[in-house]
């Protein structure tokens, strides 16, 4: 699968990421938003770069079916034994720009830090237009690097990182954009210890922390959607 790029800190870290998701956005505003604009009950959904599969047993409480698409073969199998017992979810090996659907086939796809991070995610793009039914919609869910300390911390690792390129780059193909604040909120320091030290250099997570104090931290996201 040539046009996958590596994930380090799910694929090197799968049961640390797994308190990441846990500890990201608790009062389920990402979720709110994405039901306000489209709501997935009774539909096909489709996660894109679904990881261990964390959100795929969300959507199947109330989804007709549920896919998700993962490359990396050792998290298609955790997502696997994840839903194992869970009714109309499936997980298959594949990539953002050779999905393994066939034509306008789900009515909502999800992509949460995953490939759709601007230019060069235009094969992908182009898989959205073919596997979504009319009257469909695709959601990005992406880190603000403009606001809240992630953000900040964020932007100060990627310093070649452009918001407002990217941000011209989904307008002009006709997404919609909300900004969204949401938290970081673990059980322990800890578990907020491990999480920054697989998202960041060591150098970076050692001063990242010493900055902040406790268990919580403020966190901007993006939520693109676009209706087909």
């Amino acid at each position: 699968m040539s046009g996958v790029v590596p994930s380090p800190n799910i694929w090197d870290s799968p049961d640390v990421y797994e308190l990441e998701n846990l500890a990201v956005d608790r009062g389920g505003l990402i979720e709110g938003a994405m039901r306000a604009v489209h709501d997935w009950a009774g539909q096909d959904v489709l996660d894109v770069g679904c990881g261990a599969g964390f959100h795929l047993p969300r959507f199947a409480a109330t989804a007709r079916s549920v896919t998700g698409v993962e490359p990396h073969p050792p998290l298609v199998r955790r997502a696997r034994e994840r839903t194992s017992g869970v009714p109309g979810v499936a997980v298959l090996q594949g990539e953002a720009g050779a999905l393994p659907l066939p034509d306008a086939s789900v009515d909502v796809v999800h992509a949460r830090w995953a490939y759709f991070f601007g230019p060069g995610c235009e094969p992908g793009l182009a898989e959205l237009d073919r596997v979504v039914r009319r009257g469909g919609t695709a959601f990005v869910v992406d880190n603000d690097a403009t606001r809240s300390t992630v953000g900040r911390w964020f932007a100060t690792s990627l310093p070649s990182y452009d918001p407002v390129a990217v941000d011209r780059f989904f307008a002009r193909r006709g997404w919609d954009v909300e900004r969204l604040d949401v938290a970081w909120e673990f059980d322990s320091r800890a578990d907020l210890e491990a999480v920054v030290r697989i998202e960041f250099t060591p150098r970076l997570a050692d001063a990242f922390l010493a900055g902040h104090p406790g268990t919580r931290v403020d966190y901007a996201v993006v939520l693109r959607h676009r209706g087909f």
